[in-house]
């Protein structure tokens, strides 16, 4: 099963050394590109990752992305 697109462009974040933040992969969550766990009963799991360093991460919205949590680029092969 494929994650729903949640957006056509990547979502910036100022992150925050040290702090975990949880990617939403199921494309339902309301707080993108984070989860609040619209992804119950999917199969889907939010993905845990950390920042090393504060500063402004791209974030992938689209969740087709092959860095996830990160944009790639996918975004520009979605159709319309």
């Amino acid at each position: 099963m494929k994650a729903q697109v949640a957006g056509r462009e990547p979502i910036a974040v100022d992150v925050i050394e040290g702090r975990s933040y949880f990617w939403c992969a199921c494309g339902r969550s309301k707080r993108q590109p984070f989860c609040d766990g619209s992804h119950k009963g999917t199969g889907f799991e939010p993905l845990e990752w950390t920042a090393d360093r504060s500063g402004r991460k791209f974030f992938c919205a689209c969740k087709q992305t092959a860095t996830p949590p990160f944009c790639d680029g996918s975004h520009r092969k979605l159709a319309d």
